[in-house]
């Protein structure tokens, strides 16, 4: 039977590009952007592109990733993007579209190779890999995650881990998306690892990659932000969030409550353009940066109260 193929494409204003992609690559950082704001009136233009593009509205944007037909990953990846769009108030419209298997048999496996971030190795599933010494292996499943290590704000973070990790660490990790971040922790030292998403779906699949992993020490929950978080005995002495800058900011002021002296925090998701968002509402807060790092249009902060 030939595989078929879940479009799932979102359409908003142009003005939301960046909020649609840095939701939509949440589930996989292949997309198909739709943007037609710089095709103007150029006759060169008019030579090489056909009417349909060049009367194209300006005004919209689109975005498309593509997954499995009938599969629960469709599914998931199907609410989880309009449960991410409802928590920011984004006005969009999301379809879902089957098609033919054609040539995309197996090409979303191209995307996903192995991973080398400093110490750390993410490993797809279906590869064979042999790690050299002192080696830290993550495996993942890219069919089932959200989140896989080849999207810029999740290796930011990994990167950033390998530097402000200490052994016995309690490390809250706000979004957990597929637990890549709580698993990358508990095998660099961390005593405990508590993994929270909205999303009850990302939960399950953050445990069953811990169980993939051999992690013991990782507690996963469903929690709106920071509400139902459990605070262990003396705070959370690392905190990381790779979501969005909007999500970021509404989380910054319940944060402090959750860190322990001189906790650091590590934020990522974060696009350039609503950097200085994040910017003022640290300040506020009473948040100091002590590290930035960039990857493509991507920021990420490490952080500390006082």
């Amino acid at each position: 039977m030939e595989q078929q193929w879940t479009e799932l494409k979102a359409t908003a204003k142009a003005e939301l590009l960046d909020t649609l992609v840095a939701v939509m690559s949440m589930i996989d950082p292949a997309l198909v952007i739709e943007d037609f704001r710089d095709i103007g009136p150029d006759p060169v233009y008019g030579e090489l592109l056909d009417d349909s593009i060049l009367n194209a509205d300006k005004t919209k944007c689109s975005v498309s990733l593509y997954l499995p037909a009938g599969s629960e990953q469709a599914a998931y990846a199907e609410e989880f993007i309009r449960g991410r769009f409802a928590a920011l108030g984004v006005d969009a419209e999301l379809n879902a579209t089957v098609h033919g298997q054609g040539e995309w048999e197996n090409s979303w496996k191209k995307y996903y190779h192995v991973q080398h971030i400093g110490k750390v190795t993410v490993l797809p599933a279906w590869e064979e890999y042999s790690p050299k010494e002192g080696e830290v292996l993550v495996t993942m499943d890219p069919g089932m995650a959200f989140g896989t290590g080849t999207h810029e704000t999740t290796r930011l973070v990994i990167g950033m881990l390998q530097d402000y990790m200490f052994k016995g660490a309690k490390m809250l990790d706000v979004g957990t998306g597929s637990g890549i971040l709580s698993i990358v922790a508990s095998k660099l030292g961390a005593e405990y690892c508590a993994a929270y998403d909205l999303d009850p779906d990302a939960v399950r699949v953050a445990r069953e990659n811990a169980e993939k992993n051999g992690v013991t020490n990782m507690e996963c929950g469903v929690s709106d932000l920071l509400s139902s978080v459990k605070l262990p005995a003396g705070g959370y002495t690392l905190v990381c969030a790779n979501i969005v800058a909007d999500i970021i900011v509404r989380m910054l002021p319940d944060l402090g409550a959750y860190m322990a002296k001189n906790t650091v925090c590590i934020l990522s998701g974060i696009i350039e353009t609503a950097e200085q968002q994040v910017l003022d509402c640290l300040k506020s807060c009473g948040y100091r940066v002590i590290e930035r790092r960039t990857e493509k249009d991507w920021v990420c902060l490490a952080v500390t109260l006082g």
